[in-house]
């Protein structure tokens, strides 16, 4: 945890987890609602860059199509709009 007493996350108390920051760091953004950070080896205090990846919580079972279509349409213009892109596996991968 990290001291900052002024971000939008610390609610009550006045830490953030550190690898939101990096992650809010490489974005150059807040992170959204439904989004979090994931640690690809699975060490969570290893909070490097190259250790850490964006993921969205995936709608749940059970939806329309239609919902399901609305959905993906709305995670291709939030992501495609901003450029996003991160190095994967020494690979530049954009959204």
């Amino acid at each position: 945890m990290v001291w900052a007493p002024e971000h939008p996350r610390t609610g009550n108390g006045s830490y953030v987890f550190e690898h939101v920051l990096v992650m809010e760091e490489m974005l150059g953004r807040l992170l959204l609602p439904g989004e979090n950070v994931h640690h690809r080896n699975g060490v969570k205090d290893d909070n490097r860059p190259e250790n850490l990846e964006l993921w969205i919580r995936p709608q749940p079972t059970g939806i329309r199509v239609s919902d399901a279509i609305a959905w993906a349409r709305e995670i291709l213009v939030r992501y495609s709009d901003e450029n996003l892109a991160y190095k994967e596996g020494g690979h530049q991968a954009a959204f």
